[in-house]
């Protein structure tokens, strides 16, 4: 199996870097800079799991061919319309037009819609990623984290195959692929913990340990939670009661250092997902004309952020 990984980056640079670690045939799609740093001193990643450098195989969007099974898309949502031109010469697949597969490891689900209109369903798998990582200004991966795995499954009838060839490319890789037959459900979980935790950090610019240690901080970080699951459940894909738990556990630690990305961006002034984690949740849970009040102040801030950025950008 023939892998392109759309950048090496926190995400994809990390898995891509693991999967070519165990032997896998794996090629990064990446910008001139990145490419020439990676060829000066290697694909880096630091993690208590085990360090590495690879000399990995790299390529340029004016030289992809369609010579790839999977495509493997860890943009950020905001980036998705250049992200789907970067990688649509790659789209038709090895083997004289045999069309390949696209396993996203986008937040939320917004782009599942977008790139089923592009290149059809039947050949967009789904995928979640579960890591703490970044991208050191020296191109060094940090893994921060003691997990670092990918679910990933199909969502069409025709796609047990290449699930099935992904899973043999990744077997003995230093990161767990777990093939999830119930992905979307993965995907709907995920994405109800990512609204409910960047939401409340976002809103009250502080981690976990800091909102719970006030008065109101851990009802309205529950009730956010309870807001999110109830679109879900909306949805046709109810949070189960022991993630539900897990999750409470998490958004109401004493001490916890937690805080979303989603919040580490804003905090540095950077670009954030906001209206695709929290927006697109608050466009769902009216269609169900559900009552969300927290979850519509949390979108609605990081709407605000997102108008004032531009402005101050533009000016």
């Amino acid at each position: 199996m023939k892998i392109l990984v759309l950048g090496a980056g926190a995400v994809g640079g990390y898995f891509g870097g693991r999967l070519a670690e165990a032997g896998a045939d794996v090629t990064f799609l990446v910008r001139p800079k990145r490419a020439e740093l990676i060829a000066r001193n290697g694909l880096r990643i630091s993690s208590r799991t085990g360090n590495l450098t690879l000399q990995a195989k790299c390529v340029l969007a004016e030289r992809v061919r369609p010579d790839y099974d999977l495509v493997i898309l860890t943009a950020k949502a905001y980036d998705l319309a250049s992200a789907v031109d970067a990688i649509a010469p790659a789209m038709a697949g090895a083997g004289g037009g045999k069309k390949g597969h696209l396993l996203p490891l986008l937040n939320g689900m917004s782009h599942l819609d977008v790139l089923d209109a592009r290149f059809g369903r039947e050949r967009i798998l789904g995928g979640v990623a579960y890591i703490a990582s970044t991208l050191a200004p020296d191109g060094e991966i940090r893994h921060m984290s003691d997990f670092h795995s990918i679910a990933f499954g199909p969502r069409h009838a025709t796609q047990n195959a290449v699930c099935e060839n992904f899973a043999a490319a990744a077997k003995g890789a230093k990161a767990e692929f777990k093939r999830n037959d119930a992905i979307e459900q993965a995907l709907w979980d995920k994405w109800v913990l990512l609204a409910s935790l960047g939401g409340i950090t976002c809103l009250m610019r502080a981690p976990v340990g800091d909102i719970v240690a006030t008065g109101s901080g851990a009802v309205l970080s529950l009730a956010l939670l309870d807001e999110c699951a109830s679109v879900a459940k909306a949805e046709g894909f109810a949070t189960p009661e022991a993630v539900c738990a897990n999750y409470v556990g998490m958004l109401t630690k004493k001490g916890s250092p937690a805080t979303a990305s989603m919040m580490r961006d804003m905090e540095a002034g950077g670009q954030a997902e906001g209206d695709h984690i929290l927006g697109a949740m608050l466009a769902r849970a009216r269609r169900h004309s559900l009552a969300v009040p927290v979850l519509e102040i949390a979108a609605t801030h990081l709407e605000a952020y997102t108008a004032r950025r531009r402005r101050e950008i533009a000016s």
